[in-house]
């Protein structure tokens, strides 16, 4: 839970600290707007995705299921500088599979948070095998990092990818393949 008035403090402060007068006409608003904006970027701290993962149906179905570029946006926990991109989940069905608006959902409940990368990836499939019990899972994230564009090493389009792989993918090289060539990679 986004503790306002504490933000709009803090921005105030960040504000002075800069050496910008907070009180100065452009500036006026921009603690409750910074405010406004965390209590959206963050909303996922209090989220879980068990929610999204809930709703599933019966399925005889046992193949790979695949939902690729699902956007995300993110906030790296060492800057609060964002990174986003587009998230790919794969999963073989144990006799159920989630709404696929579920799965972006899942991604969502993850990405609006502060954190990393890595994290985020096995996060989205952990939950993928606790909440939907599937045979196996393989998440694959690509994204740009601000952090990397427009502050320190200034590089900008460079593309971080990691992923995770679970059950019955974790030890079959050929069904991350097929995943990666479904993707386009």
């Amino acid at each position: 839970m986004i503790d306002k008035p504490k933000v709009e403090q803090a921005v105030r402060m960040l504000l002075e600290g800069i050496g910008e007068n907070p009180d100065r006409e452009g500036l006026i608003g921009t603690p409750d707007r910074i405010a406004r904006m965390c209590e959206e970027l963050f909303a996922g701290t209090d989220e879980a995705a068990e929610k999204a993962l809930s709703v599933t149906f019966n399925c005889t179905n046992d193949d790979l299921v695949l939902e690729k570029d699902i956007q995300f946006y993110s906030l790296c926990e060492h800057h609060l500088l964002p990174f986003y991109g587009k998230a790919h989940i794969a999963y073989l069905p144990n006799g159920r599979v989630a709404g696929l608006s579920k799965l972006a959902r899942a991604v969502e409940a993850y990405a609006r948070r502060a954190q990393i990368q890595e994290q985020l990836t096995e996060q989205i499939a952990n939950a993928m095998m606790k909440y939907l019990n599937p045979r196996g899972v393989m998440v694959v994230v690509e994204a740009e990092h601000m952090c990397m564009t427009m502050r320190g090493i200034k590089k900008p389009g460079t593309q971080t990818m990691t992923y995770v792989c679970r059950g019955e993918f974790k030890d079959n090289p050929a069904l991350c393949d097929r995943v990666l060539r479904m993707i386009g990679m």
